[in-house]
């Protein structure tokens, strides 16, 4: 991947391990509410497709949210009780995956530009990366609702490579979850999945990434080498 200029990477279940924060967030909504909670293994399958629709997901209990299941008055009740709560942590229990962070500096070093496309709101997203000593790593960083559409929609991956005047050919997408596999292969980019992060229960592979790997360092070592 040595012609490859800009690499964009997806951010939880990808370089940080947030569920732990993020379920006591949705446990402590759905508490407020008198409904009941779940534990971190279920709310791990909810996580990837941004805030509101893990409030969804949590409000009826599974990962199909059928037309008619919530009104948008009561999602959105929900939601501003999550965001408090999620903002009121102080994010202790998050955590970089193994490799994370050296990884990422031996892949700038090598001159790589590198870009953060996640759904997760962005106002939480400086705080995390300031925590990690992360905020001077990434040349752009998108929240889910920095434009109208997220992943799996291509349009933030694109911005980025416009801002950057990075042609999407020179650019790879690597997440976790299909909807960074999809928002890649829409945007006409190369692909790396990682099989260790929250795809709802389904293996990445199924997505058909340009390669998967096992962990972090397998991927440092692919793009440093091919």
């Amino acid at each position: 991947m040595q012609d490859k200029q800009l690499l964009i990477f997806d951010f939880d279940g990808t370089l940080i391990d947030s569920v732990p924060d993020l379920a006591d967030a949705t446990n402590t909504m759905l508490k407020q509410l008198g409904l009941p909670t779940y534990s971190l293994e279920t709310i791990k399958k909810w996580v990837g497709n941004g805030s509101r629709v893990l409030v969804e997901r949590a409000l009826v209990g599974k990962i199909e949210v059928a037309a008619g299941d919530l009104t948008t008055k009561e999602a959105d009740y929900a939601e501003q009780i999550f965001l408090e709560a999620y903002s009121n942590i102080e994010t202790s229990k998050t955590i970089a995956y193994p490799d994370v962070d050296s990884g990422l500096k031996q892949l700038r070093d090598a001159g790589f530009t590198l870009a953060l496309v996640t759904n997760k709101p962005i106002r939480f997203v400086p705080k995390i990366l300031q925590s990690f000593g992360w905020q001077d790593l990434f040349a752009e960083v998108m929240g889910g609702d920095s434009l109208p559409t997220k992943k799996p929609d291509p349009a933030p991956l694109l911005h980025v490579c416009e801002k950057l005047a990075i042609h999407p050919d020179e650019a790879v997408m690597i997440g976790d979850s299909k909807n960074d596999i999809l928002a890649g292969q829409n945007a006409h980019m190369d692909t790396l999945g990682l099989s260790y992060g929250y795809n709802y229960g389904q293996d990445i592979r199924d997505f058909h990434p340009t390669k998967t790997f096992d962990n972090f360092a397998a991927l440092i070592d692919y793009l440093l080498t091919d």
